[in-house]
């Protein structure tokens, strides 16, 4: 009797042991030789000041493959402690699985949440009001173009003022040079791009400039979303868009990564990312003095206005089912530190959400990203919801049948609007 009393307080003793060595390891899921770079200094600063083991797990590094693993490892209970999220439109829906931790009240107690642009905070509130990410990083996203491109052709520098003028503009650089006039990214095999880089730019424009109404449901039968449709199928039809590259594997690697540094295609949107990492210092194929031969246009409004699109860069987030929540929220405050900010910076070319972080001696280096920083402060954005994540799938479809020509603007929409009832349900949809 006494042997086994005896054995059973050693399993006991192992068991607390044991849980508290789990306890003191925390689990990262990063992805991309870059943002593991990036948050190695973060890594080595998180453990001195706990005194824990940080294990990286390295995530397979397209976007689309890292966050099919990330979800069914959260939905099965074992992933990781922290882990970054590659689209903001999958937060929402990650929230509503109840996938992650709320850190509202830890961000707004953290030293460093009065420092973020009133954009960065506005962004990372979820629908039911609390915040569950950190806002560490902005994507600042714009048209960039050729100007040395256009200036040898004789075609105007100046900032198209309507969608309209950027159409005309598009054609004349196909007239004049031969090269494609402007590219938005789209098609299924783009992912969560053809949504984040591609469809919102002109989406915040258009008649109807937010996907959300004021009862939280998602708003697809809008005039602006068929008129956005309507840009990208006069870009097809006319042939001012590249459009074979983007129905195969990696799409961007053709037009992004090969016809834009040669001049065969002449604008389309980016990030600030592109003047380091797409075409860069960074880049395999850069392109020489960029900053003095790409320049930015903001997006022009349908009939007005100019908009530079913002949205949260990979903000990280804690897992719901943490074994160590309280030490993985610290772990997330450090995270947004301006030091790890700024090495984000240098090595993906995202923006710092902090303002304090123009002080900062090493990103002043960065002269290409000074100015973009500057202008943060004016980002416009979507608002998020529940089901955003099924939408952007459903702009992706749309968008690979126009590039098809297998549908018009109206057919796009409906493409749209039918895949995210069939997927969320009728209710789902005003």
């Amino acid at each position: 009797m006494k042997k086994t009393v005896l054995g059973g307080l050693c399993a006991i003793l192992l068991s607390a042991v044991s849980t508290l060595a789990q306890a003191e390891t925390i689990r990262i899921a990063n992805h991309g030789q870059a943002g593991i770079d990036a948050m190695k200094s973060t890594v080595e600063r998180i453990e001195k000041k706990y005194g824990v083991t940080v294990e990286v797990i390295e995530y397979p590094a397209p976007d689309k493959d890292y966050l099919t693993k990330l979800l069914t490892e959260l939905g099965a209970g074992n992933a990781p402690d922290l882990f970054s999220i590659p689209t903001t439109a999958a937060v929402a829906d990650m929230v509503e699985a109840g996938y992650l931790t709320p850190v509202t009240k830890a961000l707004k107690a953290w030293d460093g949440y009065a420092n973020l642009y009133d954009v960065a905070k506005e962004l990372a509130v979820s629908p039911d009001g609390e915040t569950y990410v950190m806002p560490f990083m902005l994507g600042i996203q714009e048209i960039y173009f050729r100007k040395d491109v256009l200036e040898k052709a004789g075609i105007s520098t100046e900032q198209p003022k309507t969608w309209q003028e950027l159409l005309d503009r598009a054609a004349e650089i196909k007239q004049k040079t031969g090269a494609y006039g402007l590219l938005f990214p789209a098609g299924v095999s783009w992912g969560s791009g053809a949504f984040d880089e591609g469809f919102q730019h002109l989406l915040v424009g258009s008649k109807t400039p937010q996907l959300v109404d004021a009862d939280g449901k998602l708003d697809l039968n809008g005039e602006g979303i068929k008129d956005v449709f309507n840009v990208y199928k006069e870009l097809i039809d006319k042939d001012l868009m590249p459009t074979q590259p983007l129905l195969g594997p990696e799409p961007w690697v053709v037009p992004k990564y090969q016809m834009f540094p040669a001049g065969k295609l002449a604008a389309t949107t980016c990030g600030s990312w592109c003047y380091i990492f797409d075409w860069g210092r960074e880049s395999k194929n850069p392109i020489p003095e960029v900053t003095k031969v790409v320049g930015t246009w903001t997006v022009p409004g349908e009939s007005s206005g100019q908009y530079v699109l913002a949205n949260l860069a990979a903000p990280w987030a804690v897992n719901s089912k943490s074994a160590n929540t309280e030490l993985a929220i610290k772990a997330l405050m450090e995270i947004g530190s301006i030091e790890t900010q700024v090495s984000y910076a240098a090595r993906i070319g995202n923006i710092p959400a902090s303002k304090d972080a123009a002080k900062n001696a090493d990103f002043q280096k960065l002269t290409e990203l000074v100015r973009i920083h500057a202008a943060a402060g004016n980002g416009v954005f979507l608002k998020q919801a529940s089901g955003f994540g099924t939408v952007s799938e459903g702009v992706a479809r749309a968008t690979e049948a126009l590039l098809r020509k297998e549908t018009d603007a109206a057919g796009a929409q409906k493409i749209l609007v039918d895949y995210v009832k069939e997927t969320l349900g009728d209710d789902m949809v005003k």
